[in-house]
């Protein structure tokens, strides 16, 4: 009975969708004892592939069939969404503008504590139990500003070294960020394969501090493809400094006049006595006259 309430299932389906969206009827399938699912094709342009699904069932030693629920449901073929994937996971470079904030998680493997000491006294320190409570106590009285850091934090002794940070890069971060430059801008590209020369002797590298000074820097050539970009010292250009030297322009020789002696010049040619002078070129016939 189930199986053959096609017209309570489409009426049902028609009533749930949209005119004109309830196709054919392509599919039943039993979902258990007297439960049953009937599928009808879906016409909607924006649900290519999918099927509108009414479930129907019978009580036991019920005469008539009763509906269950209506869904649309995606077939084998439906045109899907892309499977959420959280910010985090999503984000890619350049994808921060103007007053967009990225926070950090508490334990992100790229990052590690500025100072690792701890902020209890050492087991044989001489400082007893109740001077290190006195101290804490002259510390809360002389701390004024809200979210001043404990005298002996971690973010108070950063402070004093002036370094300002409390958590640094970790080993894992600063590899992932050697890979990452050596990537855009390393030995393996195709500009540095042409190069003539690497970074490394290039009067436009500009070192990094730290432990990245040993394998990177930063190019101040304006007219080269790196310019303002971390590269790495194999990494090369055809605007390396000592790659061509810019050929002098040919100096042209001295102007030569003779000032010792007079060079003298006849204002008519000589004439021989037996010569006669040639005639001027008459003009020619074919000219046009005035």
């Amino acid at each position: 009975m189930c199986a053959e309430a096609v017209d309570l299932a489409r009426a049902a389906a028609k009533e749930a969708a949209a005119p004109g969206v309830v196709g054919e009827h392509v599919a039943v399938v039993s979902e258990g004892d007297r439960v049953v699912t009937h599928y009808f094709e879906c016409k909607d342009p924006a649900y290519r592939g999918w099927r509108w699904a009414v479930t129907v069932a019978r009580a036991s030693r019920a005469k008539n069939v009763t509906l269950d629920e209506t869904v649309l449901l995606p077939g084998d073929d439906a045109l899907l969404a892309p499977e959420w994937v959280p910010w985090s996971e999503r984000l890619r470079p350049g994808d921060m503008g103007p007053g967009d904030l990225l926070p950090t998680e508490a334990d992100d493997l790229r990052l590690e504590p500025g100072y690792t000491g701890d902020d209890e006294p050492p087991p044989n320190s001489p400082v007893s139990g109740e001077l290190a409570e006195l101290v804490e106590s002259e510390d809360a009285e002389l701390t004024t500003r809200p979210g001043t850091p404990r005298r002996g934090s971690i973010a108070s002794v950063a402070d004093e070294l002036g370094m300002r940070r409390a958590r640094v890069l970790s080993r894992y971060g600063l590899y992932a960020a050697a890979d990452r430059w050596d990537e855009g801008f390393g030995a393996k590209t195709p500009m540095a394969q042409a190069a003539p020369a690497t970074c490394v002797s290039c009067a436009f590298l500009v070192p990094l501090a730290g432990s990245l000074k040993q394998a990177f820097g930063v190019c101040a050539n304006e007219f080269g493809p790196a310019d303002g970009h971390v590269v790495s010292l194999s990494y090369g250009c055809g605007g390396h400094s000592e790659a061509a030297v810019m050929p002098k322009p040919p100096k042209p020789a001295p102007h030569a006049l003779d000032t010792m002696q007079v060079d003298e010049y006849p204002l008519r040619p000589a004439r021989d006595s037996g010569s006669v002078p040639a005639e001027p070129d008459a003009p020619s016939e074919d000219l046009g006259h005035s």
